[in-house]
């Protein structure tokens, strides 16, 4: 029998890592057993190849690193958690909430495509990971939308407060533009559901974002 896997899915700062906690929060509330997983895994073996790609050891911009090689890094990443970490689980029926799965590689790598290669690629992506590799889909992805302008702020903030420094990724402001737009056509064509995270130029707070993703969760539960 086979579990839930339900994932958080959005552009850099956008705050998945906040809404997957309260989600396990809330689960613990009701009483229900979950496992919760993020990607990539820094510090494994397996998310080597992810690590330097992120550090810029292969480029200095995202755009260096063409679309189908990085999706390979992370994918490696993902199936080696899944056989060591949380397959037995899922495979038993249990629940799972992820922060980040393949569907980032349908979000950020996608991005790097033409508007005419995207759908070949999500393609590839998706018959790779789910197909070929063995991979469980979703049951549920949560798009959390956050205009650009806002995460931007939001990493500055975080980066300053907590001493790291931004990734290749979240340094370069219109890839993450370019990230957002790409997310939103394959959310629509993905059928996944999108949270909106900010009204006009301010974002909601986390507990309102939380209600409504909870709504949503308990539909697939």
């Amino acid at each position: 029998m086979k579990g839930k896997l339900i994932v958080f899915e959005g552009t850099d700062g956008s705050g998945k890592a906040t809404q997957a906690k309260l989600l396990c929060r809330r689960l613990e509330q009701e009483g229900l057993a979950y496992r919760e997983i993020d990607f990539p895994r820094y510090g494994k073996p397996s998310a080597a190849m992810v690590e330097e790609y992120l550090r810029g050891g292969l480029g200095k911009k995202a755009g260096d690193v063409n679309a189908y090689a990085a999706s390979v890094f992370y994918a490696v990443d993902r199936y080696a958690s899944y056989r060591q970490d949380w397959g037995d689980f899922y495979e038993g029926g249990g629940l799972v909430v992820a922060d980040r799965y393949t569907t980032s590689n349908a979000v950020h790598q996608a991005s790097k495509l033409p508007d005419g290669e995207r759908e070949a690629y999500l393609n590839w992506l998706f018959d790779l990971e789910y197909g070929r590799m063995g991979l469980p889909k979703p049951d549920l992805v949560v798009y959390l939308d956050m205009p650009t302008e806002i995460t931007e702020r939001m990493m500055r903030r975080r980066e300053s407060d907590t001493g790291t420094h931004a990734d290749i990724h979240e340094q370069d402001t219109a890839y993450l533009r370019r990230c957002r737009a790409n997310a939103g056509e394959v959310a629509r064509l993905c059928g996944w559901t999108v949270v909106h995270c900010a009204d006009g130029d301010a974002p909601r707070t986390v507990e309102d974002i939380h209600g409504e993703v909870w709504q949503r969760v308990r539909e697939v539960l």
